[in-house]
This record gives C-alpha cells, structure tokens and sequence, in this order.
C-alpha cells in the first residue's frame, strides 16, 4: 500500500509537477488574455476561430497540449470553461513547445509569452513582440 502510494506521488510530480511557466508568468498571460477572469460566455471570436477560457485557448492549442499533458478534462469546451484545466493546458503546451532543444536556451517568460501568443514558432515571430510587451508590463 505504501508503495502504491509512493508510485502515484511520483507519477502526480512527473506529469504535474514539473510546470514550466513560473506562477508570475502564468498570472500575466492570464490578465494581458482576460484581466484573469473566466469570460462570460467562455468563448469569443479571435482571428478567425475561437478562443476560450481565461487564458483564451484555441482548439488547436488544447489539442497540442492534450497530446503532451493527457486527460485535460476530455473536451476543449470543458478544459477551457475550468480555471485549473485551463492552467494544466498551458503547462503542457509550454512542456511541449518552450524547451532548450526548441530555443536554444532556458525558457523565460519572454518564450512562454510570445509562444502562447503566437503558436510553436511564436518566440521567433516579430508579430509576438507587442504581446510579450503587455505581459513583461504586468510582471
């Protein structure tokens, strides 16, 4: 029985525990999206395709990060209505996509910023710079 539990804390550190965007990071992408306030309804139109929750996912986002981060609540629609699922999404994304292999250096918030703004390849768009600009504000 101790072990079982042991087996499930390490597995709750391995896929939970090692968030790589820092809580202050998080916070200000969540108030540059929404002022960090769950959108009433949950979902506006951005660029063509929808966007939801209080970090303003896409459906193509919350599928990348369901591929590295597993369950996120089985659904978009669900994932991005739940403050907490909505987190674990851009951790996993972040998992996926802000790494030293991709960048070429330790992410920062910079990276987390401008990849959530602008997808995989944000960090090197010059369209990313202004968003990063409103989150480094709040920092």
């Amino acid at each position: 029985m101790l072990l079982r539990g042991l087996l499930f804390s390490l597995f709750f550190l391995v896929v939970w525990g090692a968030s790589p965007v820092p809580y202050d990071c998080l916070n200000c992408i969540c108030e540059v999206e929404s002022n960090c306030a769950m959108p009433n309804p949950p979902c506006r139109m951005d660029v063509g395709s929808l966007s939801c929750g209080p970090f303003q996912i896409k459906q193509a986002y919350w599928t990348d990060a369901k591929r590295h981060g597993g369950y996120l609540m089985g659904s978009w629609s669900a994932c991005t209505a739940n403050w907490g699922c909505s987190r674990n999404a851009v951790q996993a994304y972040m998992t996926r996509y802000a790494t030293v292999g991709r960048l070429g250096h330790t992410p920062r918030c910079e990276d987390f910023a401008r990849i959530h703004n602008g997808g995989p390849n944000g960090f090197q768009k010059s369209g990313t710079v202004a968003y990063w600009n409103k989150v480094r504000a709040c920092l």
